[in-house]
């Protein structure tokens, strides 16, 4: 579906007062890539397609074509492959009752998808989404990305702490701790690993933040706000969830229970 039936969404959404530093060409340390946006960003809508609105929206990736969709909720959590352009379910597993999906991320042919308070990460076939074996893991899981160039995986547990896991053992590897204007950032929920950073939904606000994990430093923070109407709002849930497109700068980014997923790019405000 084209962007044509959402062009009000593009013109009601996103304002934002850009209050952005520069980095001297003197300093010692590594300049950010010119391709990474920095400092306060806001978002130009391309395009929307239809997203299951009984889909609570725990964790999203785009995997050789398809969105995949890791669902919440006690009795209705899943995880599923979609066609991201019509929002056809070409695949789904429901998980146990007394299990609440939460973040999921790909790895080669396999996926990880994490609970939330059942502290223990799911493995399965990329290909079927059939469960290959479970792994435990302490605190609860929110989100999750892997980090194609520290090859490992990134997960978040609610706190300002992002925790390093092994892709293919899950064993704990290392943390870092996240840092806004020198105060600790919590609420990190969803995660997207892309060329060395994450990109992060905040829970319960509209933002999304870009982190360094090498330093936990917060280097652009995202108003997403006003990508659904009013009427919209009030019967959806919060912003969550991020697939970044490969081969480009754009991005799918939902919400629980919303009714579209849009495909995006950050954009200084």
């Amino acid at each position: 579906m084209g962007s044509r039936p959402f062009a009000g969404t593009v013109t009601t959404a996103l304002v934002l007062v850009l209050v952005a530093g520069c980095t001297g060409t003197n300093s010692p340390e590594p300049s950010p890539e010119p391709t990474v946006p920095t400092g306060a960003l806001a978002v130009e809508v391309l395009a929307a397609y239809p997203h299951d609105t009984n889909a609570f929206t725990q964790g999203l990736e785009l995997h050789e074509g398809w969105l995949y969709e890791s669902t919440g909720q006690y009795g209705t959590s899943d995880v599923r492959k979609v066609n991201h352009e019509s929002g056809e379910v070409v695949t789904l597993v429901p998980l146990p009752d007394d299990a609440f999906g939460e973040g999921l991320t790909i790895t080669g042919d396999q996926v990880w998808q994490l609970t939330w308070r059942e502290r223990y990460a799911i493995r399965r076939d990329a290909a079927t989404l059939e469960e290959i074996d479970r792994v435990e893991y302490d605190g609860e899981g929110w989100g999750i990305c892997y980090d194609a160039v520290g090859e490992r995986l990134v997960m978040s547990n609610g706190s300002a702490t992002l925790t390093f896991r092994d892709p293919e053992t899950f064993e704990e590897t290392g943390t870092v701790t996240v840092l806004r204007d020198g105060e600790q950032l919590t609420m990190i929920n969803e995660l997207e690993c892309v060329d060395g950073q994450v990109w992060a939904n905040v829970w319960q606000t509209d933002e999304i933040v870009r982190i360094d994990p090498a330093t936990g430093q917060v280097g652009a923070v995202v108003d997403a706000s006003g990508l659904l109407t009013e009427a919209e709002r009030s019967v959806a849930d919060v912003l969550n969830g991020i697939a970044a497109v490969p081969d480009s700068d754009t991005f799918l980014v939902t919400g629980k229970l919303w009714p579209r997923v849009f495909l995006v790019r950050f954009v200084p405000a």
